[in-house]
């Protein structure tokens, strides 16, 4: 199981919606992506981590992760009674 896979729950889709499924693969690719992006940079032959891209990298996966929560609750949401 990957990271994203993790993160979205992947597996959780009790009523088999095609819709979270998709959904949740989608956001899923998408976080692990954005894992794959490097946070360090060679500065005078040192290598230094770069805080600025650990900072933007929490932040879009921190969106992608609500971004899929509020996406599944659309999909799945009934009329109000």
């Amino acid at each position: 199981m990957t990271k994203g896979e993790y993160r979205v729950g992947i597996t959780f889709n009790p009523s088999n919606d095609d819709t979270v499924s998709k959904i949740k693969r989608l956001s899923a690719d998408l976080i692990d992506m954005i894992e794959s992006i490097g946070t360090e940079n060679i500065a005078q032959g040192a290598v230094v981590e770069n805080a600025e891209v650990r900072r933007l990298k929490a932040l879009a996966l921190t969106s992608i992760e609500e971004g899929a929560m509020w996406a599944v609750k659309a999909a799945t949401k009934g009329p109000m009674p």
